[in-house]
């Protein structure tokens, strides 16, 4: 399934930045602190909704409806799928910041925080 700019909650045509993420629709890349990511379609643009919405919290309803561009059936977990899979590879990328994060019942939010596991590393634990 192909990003289609204008079919989405951002325009695909100029750049997207938030932190250190930044997306390029128009070239269907993803670099998290300069580091091409290697993310499938869908993940793209999941990533893209995510950070076109940096810092709101965003339902799964709506972020299926506009990724996946239908509406999200009862009991669907693909959204919470592609959502791991992404948070695996921005851990990997980015280990010092914990970057999606979950609000139970509502949704999903984009938002740079500190790893817990780099600040417990920090620590004389």
């Amino acid at each position: 399934m192909a990003l289609v700019p204008g079919e989405t909650g951002f325009d695909g045509g100029q750049p997207l930045r938030a932190g250190v993420l930044e997306i390029k629709p128009s070239e269907g890349l993803a670099l998290a602190g300069g580091r091409a990511l290697r993310l499938s379609v869908l993940e793209f643009s999941l990533l893209a909704e995510l950070v076109s919405n940096e810092g709101r919290i965003v339902t799964r309803g709506d972020l299926y409806s506009r990724v996946w561009r239908r509406p999200l059936r009862e009991g669907d977990r693909t959204i919470d799928v592609y959502v791991h899979k992404l948070r695996v590879k921005l851990e990997d990328a980015l280990p010092e910041w914990d970057v999606i994060h979950t609000h139970v019942g509502f949704g999903y939010r984009l938002a740079f925080e500190r790893s817990h596991l780099i600040n417990m590393a920090a620590t004389d634990r």
